[in-house]
């Protein structure tokens, strides 16, 4: 017997900047986990994905994340995808820098 689906967000890496990025419902590419689309139908997680593939001028390495829902969006499910949404280890730029720079307002 298949195992029930998981619901799934497609992510990415953008081609320029290699930060991680997310598929969102009206097909732009976020930053930020909570704006991705939360896919709860295996058939249009697998056409999300196709869509998200053909954009190869935009992302590379497309592929769809375990997720669930959250107060404000979707959330990770694994820790590799809870380790990517917070951006690079390294405090001095990307994600946890802009986080730091508005704490420090």
């Amino acid at each position: 017997m298949p195992r029930p689906f998981t619901p799934k967000i497609v992510t990415a890496n953008h081609l320029l900047e290699g930060d991680v990025v997310y598929l969102t419902e009206d097909d732009r590419w976020s930053r930020h986990m909570q704006d991705a689309e939360l896919i709860e139908d295996e058939a249009h997680a697998a056409i999300r994905l196709i869509d998200a593939e053909q954009q190869g001028n935009i992302v590379v390495g497309a592929y769809l994340a375990d997720a669930k829902p959250g107060s404000n969006g979707p959330e990770p499910v694994h820790f590799r995808e809870t380790f990517r949404a917070r951006g690079p280890s390294n405090y001095h730029h990307g994600k946890q820098a802009d986080s730091l720079a508005v704490a420090a307002e």
